[in-house]
């Protein structure tokens, strides 16, 4: 991935904190047949290994699994928040009309080898992990629990899915929030986005850490 040097994001708290809040990870693979991509919901440990584990499942009926034998190399993208930026917002386009329309976005790239746990105890946890951290999100008083379901429903789902697991070599990032504009265009830009429904967004380019001049 290309990254300028302004556009880095190196901080481990921030990376936690992009792939915890967008968890939908995109598993990159790679195998005889060439590359493929599934879109999976990933729990991030990062304090286990030297660089933190992700772990999910996956359909028994995916053949992910079986084309990604462990130890297999994998990349896994988590996108942030994201936008369209209009040259429009910029006060200094209508003084110089020297800016363009561009995209901002949050993206964190994780690579490291996979390794295939096809065990029960392995997937319940992970189930019970995803479960309790989005049913926390939902605000429900009541939320599910995997005890919720039937013994013998549980077993047959589980039976049904193969967990995966990460070990992470190096994690790569890119936010690109308008850091390389003057802060008075990427202030008013951020307003613009929060006018536009895009308030995660502007929140990002407001804390973002402009480059130095």
């Amino acid at each position: 991935m290309y990254i300028p040097d302004h556009f880095a994001e190196t901080r481990p708290e921030e990376l936690a904190r992009i792939i915890r809040e967008h968890p939908l990870g995109m598993l990159v693979t790679q195998d005889a047949e060439g590359l493929d991509a599934n879109h999976i919901p990933f729990e991030f440990a990062h304090d286990a290994g030297a660089h933190g584990v992700l772990t999910a499942h996956v359909a028994r009926a995916n053949p992910v699994w079986q084309r990604c034998p462990t130890g297999s190399p994998v990349m896994v993208v988590f996108r942030g928040t994201e936008g369209y930026v209009s040259p429009n917002w910029y006060p200094s386009k209508h003084e110089a009309h020297r800016q363009v329309p561009t995209w901002n976005y949050r993206v964190v790239h994780v690579h490291g080898r996979v390794r295939v746990r096809d065990d029960e105890r392995f997937v319940r946890g992970v189930v019970a992990r995803l479960t309790r951290r989005h049913e926390a999100r939902t605000g429900d008083p009541n939320p599910w629990k995997i005890g919720d379901a039937a013994p013998e429903y549980l077993d047959e789902m589980l039976a049904r899915i193969v967990g995966i697991e990460i070990a992470i070599e190096r994690i790569v990032a890119k936010c690109k929030l308008s850091q390389n504009k003057d802060e008075r265009d990427r202030l008013a830009a951020a307003d613009a986005l929060d006018a536009h429904g895009g308030a995660a967004l502007a929140r990002a380019m407001r804390d973002a850490r402009p480059t130095p001049r």
